[in-house]
């Protein structure tokens, strides 16, 4: 089970990102009363998907104590093999498990690297996105990828459904509350916090922690792949440079709903949390016509106070 010092932190950060939110919704409501309508909300859902669904991934490698800085290339990677398959004519689902598998490969290699190497996963998935997006500049030559042929089924990843949501928002709520559940209801969600809070102790216990964080960092890719598919689907066009800074903003999302930097600490709520606070700061931006740059200053103020907030809580603990 969690312990109480564990328990104690999230529920504070995520107390704190709640507070955070409705503290934002309240001054962009003053700026623009527009903001507080269902069409705004579905915005901001629509917007914090994609990130959303990559902040899973990335909380879950962090409370297991990694890293992995390589998610936007594979953002980028997996939707470009994808659009290369349909336009040659493949299978809708042909092209959504390659563009899966693909990152689940590069998961599973950063996973080798780190474990096998004893190499820092800050330093591999570092590597990592630096040669994916050498590849894929190479490859493409800087021109974006388009998809040329009509593809029904990739309405199922982002179709419009009310307003301005979009079906992406709800796969981003199904996937939040079912990995929120794997992690505190279940064995491997208490193995996760024991390998990245005390690997020692959960090897004693005869937890496999390579295996873990294996699994972990496969998962990490997976996630970011959906979400560069969900990205596709919308745009029917992909940049070489596509998820560049995504992969920051996962760990800030995560920082900010409460996971640890130095893993063991940490919820999906909170992680998914965080990335709705990002797209609502986006979001209440634009719509008070604020100059679109403001938002990483944003980003990069609430970063700095989730992360003194987190320390603080934990040498309290």
């Amino acid at each position: 089970m969690p312990s109480i010092r564990v328990k104690m932190i999230t529920r504070y950060m995520e107390l704190g990102v709640i507070l955070s939110i409705i503290g934002m919704a309240i001054v962009f409501t003053y700026l623009n009363p527009r903001f507080a309508s269902l069409s705004a909300l579905s915005s901001m859902v629509s917007l914090a998907a994609e990130l959303g669904i990559m902040a899973i991934g990335v909380s879950f490698l962090m409370i297991a104590g990694e890293f992995d800085l390589s998610v936007g290339s594979v953002f980028a990677a997996s939707s470009i093999l994808a659009v290369w398959l349909l336009n040659a004519g493949m299978p809708f689902i042909v092209a959504f498990l390659a563009a899966l598998g693909l990152a689940a490969v590069i998961g599973l290699a950063n996973a080798l690297i780190t474990i096998k190497g004893k190499i820092p996963s800050f330093i591999t998935t570092l590597g990592m996105m630096w040669f994916i997006r050498g590849v894929l500049l190479a490859i493409t030559k800087g021109f974006p990828v388009r998809l040329e042929v009509n593809v029904p089924e990739l309405a199922a990843l982002s179709a419009p459904i009310l307003y301005d949501l979009r079906i992406s928002g709800l796969w981003f709520l199904i996937l939040a509350a079912i990995f929120h559940f794997i992690l505190t209801s279940t064995p491997y969600g208490n193995w996760v916090q024991a390998v990245g809070g005390a690997p020692e102790t959960a090897r004693a216990l005869g937890i496999n922690v390579a295996k873990v964080k294996t699994i972990n960092f496969v998962l990490s890719s997976v996630m970011a792949a959906l979400a560069g598919l969900i990205a596709m689907s919308r745009f029917k066009v992909v940049e070489p440079v596509a998820g560049m800074g995504l992969e920051l903003e996962a760990i800030a999302s995560s920082v900010i709903g409460g996971c640890s930097l130095a893993g063991g600490v940490g919820t999906v709520a909170g992680a998914s949390l965080g990335a709705f606070l990002i797209g609502e700061i986006r979001v209440g931006l634009i719509m008070a016509g604020a100059p679109a740059y403001w938002y990483i200053g944003f980003v990069g103020v609430l970063l700095i106070i989730a992360g003194i907030i987190n320390l603080r809580l934990s040498r309290r603990e």
